[in-house]
């Protein structure tokens, strides 16, 4: 039956063909006038084409007529008129199709030698069928007609111009299309609806969202090859038009071009053009052998279908603003296929790259200045005089963290500027898109992000180890009621006890350790309120690549694929919004309505007349001065009662270190001396080996040197030594700010007031902003691995549990190296 159907249309055709050199009969009803319904929408005369150019409509020349496409003007029917001999056809035709060998020079003689413009369209189906190269007999033919009714495969550069026009949010890409059979027939226009240019099946919805502008589309799938051959039996041949109107309302058409990448630019014909304009979805005939009738061997089929949109349309550039791009395949028969229509939008990136590497390049010499500034002020406070490699490594330890936060922070920056310069663009012509995916603007922000990861770890690591190698030790100030005599459990002398109870300082130093980890927000809280602003309430639909800013889209509709820039973007500026609110209600309600922990402590340390001594470097640290101003805190209930009552009735000193002073933390600047002093009699302590069963010998060396080095830091803080003296002193303002010291010691100890309570940097209290950043980095770098709120939640709380179980442990540890209590009496 299809070998009798195409017999019954091409023949007429071939009949008009004689073995000599006399031109073809043709019949008018191949030339007719065209039916309404298959005009283009205008309202151009019957002798009258549109012109795409200008818009308007033109009149055909005398013994012309309108072409059935509408868009030109081709010969009319004359009988009068003195044939001219054929050229000779060009060779044979091996290599050919069964439908080329059939149809390729019968449709070449009819339209070199009459004005049959059925058989000028059919020679350049025929040509377009041949997808991978021009070096062929079909194009061979082509460029040997001289018919003036022969279609052209090619824009030209100068043929047209691009049309300036806007779009605004969720516009409609109006795309028609003039569709010819297999024969060369005209089949008329048509609108592109969602299925016309898709072969992969899909909802309605889905499917047309394709053409709402701005929207990155892509959608693929795996086919049968009996599928795309009852979805087209026969090739149809499309030429591709953009409708749009102009500022008067004047509806226009413009014809968009097609490429073919697998054919090459410097083929004859194309050196000055700019796209094709005929494409094909599914050829099953050029795959039969032998008969029509034959089932094809292979199939040819556009496996992938771009549709490039290069913004701003209103401003063209050296780029029409649309492009097709289809890249053909060809697979046997039965078999499964892939295939995939796309549509991108592309824009000049401009200066965009060029502003992100200006803004790191100040940025990151602003890193570099700071942590030359903190490497300066950490060998001050170690009393280093010249450089060593100690220096070295703490530089670069600081720069890693300055670097850390000059690449979090510009990538927060850059997401959030894609944000609400894409999104923003709700009442407003579309003129701005996201950079391509998989593109370089894009791998080199998945970059940043990666670097600012692995710099923020060292950030971490270098304030753990700095905490974890910390001094810390319990000054106790209890003054003993009466000594006794102890014997040895080992035998021996008997020696002096005294009457000072020790859990006064276990329960400081147990409360020391559970503020080790102590945090300004509950990363708890941090992670459930994440998740439910992104999963629940819907932020993270904002990171689609499209225009919609609906937060619950409906579940048919189509969802664009996610751009990595704004999911970072909104992932992070979500994280630390939470995050801020947190420290916000922490430190401005929380704190100072309900519970403030660390000044609590600050408390618990006066009640039992116990001081803490930090050294965060080698002559710098911290200092809590909890002398109790009643001389005694080993007393009974009622006591404890009576001292209270005393101090809320201003009846005792103030708590303070000073005479007439409330303050009682300080940063602490030693002095040579003094530090090397501090070690001699501390070696002892920490030398002493810590098992759980020890010497009798060095458990007396060990609380000897205890009790040394209580003595020698009270008598410090009393003034005793005037060869190593102290001074308290404020500092200024940029010190504080900077924190620094300019102010050289001298020979003496200095003191500085500190309201802030800034000892929480020995603790994770005043570490907030690097946790803060680290755990944005790794929520955000799964979530761009894994696509995946949830898991990326996950992974997030596991980390933080693993740090948190590290500084505890560890913390512990040097805890009870330090200060002679041991590990299990910090619960």
């Amino acid at each position: 039956m299809r070998a009798k159907k195409f017999s019954q249309n091409i023949l007429p055709l071939l009949a008009c063909v004689p073995l000599f050199s006399w031109p073809l009969q043709c019949s008018t009803q191949m030339v007719g006038v065209i039916p309404a319904s298959l005009a283009p929408p205008g309202k151009c005369g019957s002798q009258q084409f549109l012109d795409i150019g200008s818009g308007g409509c033109r009149s055909c020349a005398p013994n012309q007529m309108k072409s059935p496409d509408g868009l030109r003007c081709v010969c009319a029917a004359r009988t009068n008129q003195r044939p001219s001999p054929p050229p000779p056809l060009p060779g044979d035709c091996r290599g050919c199709t069964l439908w080329e060998s059939l149809f390729l020079d019968a449709s070449f003689l009819a339209c070199n030698n009459t004005c049959n413009e059925t058989a000028c369209q059919l020679l350049a189906n025929l040509v377009t069928l041949e997808v991978s190269s021009l070096n062929n007999r079909a194009y061979d033919l082509y460029t040997k007609t001289k018919s003036p009714d022969l279609p052209k495969l090619w824009y030209g550069g100068t043929e047209t111009s691009f049309p300036q026009v806007s779009f605004r949010k969720n516009s409609q890409i109006r795309l028609q299309v003039t569709k010819y059979d297999v024969r060369g027939n005209f089949l008329g226009w048509e609108a592109v609806s969602g299925e016309t240019l898709q072969l992969c099946p899909d909802s309605q919805n889905v499917l047309e969202a394709a053409f709402v502008f701005g929207t990155s589309y892509s959608q693929s799938c795996s086919l049968e090859t009996s599928y795309l051959l009852h979805r087209d039996p026969e090739p149809t041949f499309y030429e591709l038009f953009l409708q749009y109107e102009d500022d008067k309302g004047n509806v226009h058409w413009w014809p968009v071009p097609v490429e073919n990448p697998a054919i090459s630019s410097s083929a004859p014909g194309m050196q000055s053009s700019w796209g094709f304009r005929r494409f094909f979805l599914v050829d099953g005939l050029s795959g039969r052998k032998q008969n029509l009738t034959n089932p094809p061997e292979t199939v040819t089929f556009a496996t992938e279908l771009l549709l490039s949109v290069y913004l701003p349309t209103g401003s063209p550039g050296n780029h029409p603003p649309l492009l097709l791009t289809v890249k053909y395949a060809k697979q046997g028969s039965p078999g499964i296929v892939q295939a995939s229509f796309s549509v991108t939008y592309i824009q000049d990136p401009g200066t965009a790259q060029r502003d992100t590497d200006i803004a790191f390049g100040v940025l990151g010499s602003l890193a570099v200045l700071y942590a030359l500034l903190k490497v300066s002020s950490w060998a001050r406070r170690s009393r280093l005089q010249n450089v060593n490699l100690m220096i070295v490594v703490k530089f670069f330890a600081y720069l890693a963290g300055s670097l850390a936060n000059v690449f979090f922070l510009l990538t927060v920056g850059i997401g959030i500027y894609w944000l609400i310069i894409f999104k923003g663009q709700q009442f407003s012509a579309v003129e701005v898109t996201l950079p391509p995916a998989g593109g370089p603007i894009e791998t080199r922000f998945i970059v940043y992000v990666l670097c600012a990861l692995v710099l923020k770890i060292l950030d971490l690591a270098h304030v753990l180890i700095t905490q974890l190698t910390a001094s810390v030790f319990f000054i106790d100030w209890e003054k003993p009621k009466e000594r006794g005599l102890q014997r040895n459990p080992k035998g021996g002398d008997l020696r002096a006890t005294s009457s000072v109870s020790a859990w006064r300082t276990f329960l400081i130093a147990n409360e020391w350790n559970e503020l080790q980890t102590h945090r300004k927000l509950s990363p708890s809280l941090q992670l459930f309120a994440t998740l439910l602003l992104l999963e629940v309430v819907g932020l993270k639909n904002l990171a689609s690549r499209d225009l919609n800013v609906n937060l619950q889209p409906g579940s048919e509709a189509h969802l664009a694929p996610w751009s990595p820039i704004l999911r970072f973007g909104i992932a992070a500026s979500v994280w630390l919004a939470v995050g801020i609110v947190q420290v916000v209600i922490s430190v401005g309600l929380y704190e100072r309505f309900v519970e403030d922990k660390i000044q609590q402590f600050t408390d618990l340390c006066s009640l039992s007349n116990v001081s803490v001594f930090i050294l965060m470097h080698r002559c710098y640290g911290f200092y809590i001065h909890g002398r109790s101003v009643h001389g005694h805190a080993d007393v009974s209930m009622d006591t404890m009662h009576s001292y209270l009552q005393r101090e809320e009735e201003n009846l005792c000193p103030l708590r303070g270190l000073e005479a007439n002073s409330d303050i009682q933390t300080f940063e602490v600047l030693l002095t040579d001396r003094t530090r090397a002093l501090y070690d001699r009699i501390n070696l002892p302590l920490v030398e002493a080996p810590r098992r759980t069963q020890i010497r009798s010998s060095v458990w007396d060396q060990r609380l000897r040197s205890y009790h040394a080095l209580n003595h020698f830091l009270a008598s410090f803080l009393e003034h005793r030594y005037t060869d190593m003296d102290y001074v308290v002193k404020d500092k200024f303002l940029l010190e504080r700010i900077l924190d620094v010291e300019f102010q050289e010691p001298g020979d003496v100890s200095v003191l500085y007031s500190d309201q802030s309570a800034l000892f929480g940097r020995a603790l994770f209290y005043n570490h907030e902003l690097t946790l803060l950043f680290f755990e944005a980095l790794v929520f955000c770098a799964v979530d761009l691995g894994a696509q995946d709120f949830v898991l990326a939640i996950t992974v997030t709380f596991v980390v933080q549990k693993l740090v948190q179980i590290l500084r505890e442990a560890l913390g512990k540890r040097n805890l009870a190296e330090k200060t002679l209590v041991e590990n299990q009496f910090l619960i």
